[in-house]
């Protein structure tokens, strides 16, 4: 049988999505038996890892099996070895691979070559198990994702363009607030678009427009990881975007505040905000854990729960 990837929240269906939120839900209520007793899972990092790393070998273990994590000096995909000789060797011995990669292609490469389901755990393109996580918290306090509206402040990157996926599948707008120039592509909100769920994406230049009258404001690093150098060419064009207490005033006094993390406090984010009553972000970080299982179960033992 082929294989189920994750290498896209696209590949998903709105169904298949709210089962995975369900499942996770669950698990984190009353959690999950040894049902992957025996299973083992590759976790390829290109790139370090605290939240995405630690959960995943987690997961992995409450769900009986386990992961075996290959950094860059036991593998260096494309350099070492060819990613397709990579992805066959562990086909043959493990159940399941999460890449965490620089280049997204190295992802597909990995899905088209292993064998065995691949989960995206990061690429340059899209962070699929971030959005999940996301939806998951807010599923948590709002009950319904469908017609929820949140703000997302900054670059359009692999973070936002997850989000915004799964945004449309889960029927929610979200309104991505963007220096000029760094804003999602076109090509990218058409894309979202064609999905199915009913989500719509709306771009904006002024962040104070953006947030009212949202339930989340959402923010991520100014330069995304392996982009660090171009942070200070960036610091005048993105400082109307950070998400502080001034920005706030401008949202619903009950809105949530989110960030995917690590969080450079005061630069993207403000001290205030991070540590205030209607931060969620470590929410985020611990529901990291629970989708994780939730996608593991689904993919590698045949259940979403």
């Amino acid at each position: 049988m082929t294989p189920r990837h994750l290498s896209s929240i696209l590949d998903l269906s709105p169904g298949e999505l709210g089962d995975l939120l369900d499942a996770a839900l669950a698990i984190k209520r009353d959690g999950c038996g040894p049902v992957l007793a025996g299973q083992s899972l590759a976790l390829v990092f290109e790139k370090p890892s605290l939240r995405t790393r630690v959960s995943f070998e987690v997961a992995m273990q409450r769900l009986g099996g386990r992961a075996i994590y290959l950094g860059p000096q036991e593998i260096g995909p494309g350099e070492r070895e060819p990613v397709r000789d990579i992805a066959r060797v562990l086909g043959r011995m493990v159940h399941g691979i999460a890449a965490r990669t620089y280049a997204h292609e190295t992802v597909v490469e990995f899905a088209e070559w292993a064998g065995v389901p691949v989960i995206n755990a990061l690429s340059d393109r899209e962070h699929p198990c971030q959005a999940l996580a996301d939806l998951l918290t807010l599923r948590e306090r709002f009950s319904t994702l469908r017609g929820l509206r949140i703000a997302y402040l900054g670059e359009g990157n692999n973070v936002a363009r997850a989000l915004a996926f799964a945004s449309v599948l889960a029927g929610m707008e979200l309104r991505c607030a963007s220096p000029e120039g760094y804003a999602l592509s076109d090509a990218d909100i058409e894309r979202a678009h064609a999905a199915p769920g009913g989500g719509r994406i709306e771009r904006f230049t002024d962040p104070v427009e953006a947030v009212a009258d949202v339930a989340a404001v959402y923010t991520d690093v100014w330069a995304s990881m392996g982009d660090e150098d171009k942070l200070v060419s960036r610091l005048d064009a993105f400082a109307a975007f950070r998400l502080d207490e001034a920005l706030l005033e401008s949202a619903p006094p009950d809105a949530l505040v989110m960030h995917d993390m690590p969080a450079h406090r005061d630069e993207e984010i403000s001290e205030g905000a991070m540590e205030s009553p209607r931060s969620v972000i470590f929410d985020q970080a611990e529901n990291r854990l629970h989708m994780q299982q939730a996608v593991l179960a689904w993919l590698l033992g045949g259940s979403a729960g």
